[in-house]
């Protein structure tokens, strides 16, 4: 299956954070829409870098915790982050986010972000097709295809 199989499946909406905004913005927006990583944009909403909360807690834990008012996504960000294409396997995005020990990925073409795949987007998507090939295979065996 391509990453663009599965955009047009789980649909591409992508939270962002602006670089200047705040850590505590970011934090709210965490809990709010309930995700995993909000994509870090510049003024001229051109991805930047990714931020996890696990980019929070290693602040809080450098001692910074009590400067999430004013401490700016940017100085805590994933600069740079892996992208891939809608052209790209699910398979080929594991291996990269294994490797890489990331969760998400953001999908890019040609500078326009595309979508955001996480790890359970990969993991949902291959028990989906397994479930369909046991069903098949289950089916098979049992003869309940004519011939």
């Amino acid at each position: 299956m391509t990453v663009r199989e599965l955009l047009a499946a789980k649909g591409n909406k992508v939270f962002t954070i602006n670089e200047n905004s705040t850590l505590k913005e970011a934090i709210s927006m965490f809990f709010d829409k309930k995700i995993g990583s909000l994509l870090v944009v510049d003024a001229d909403n051109a991805v930047v870098g990714i931020l996890a909360p696990n980019d929070v807690l290693k602040t809080v834990h450098a001692g910074c915790g009590d400067q999430c008012d004013v401490q700016q996504v940017k100085a805590v960000m994933t600069a740079n982050p892996i992208c891939a294409s809608e052209d790209d396997t699910l398979e080929y995005l594991e291996a990269v986010m294994t490797k890489n020990r990331i969760r998400h990925i953001p999908i890019m073409e040609k500078q326009q972000l595309k979508g955001l795949i996480s790890i359970g987007d990969i993991v949902n998507a291959q028990l989906e097709v397994r479930e369909v090939e046991i069903r098949h295979l289950t089916d098979y065996i049992e003869g309940k295809y004519p011939g």
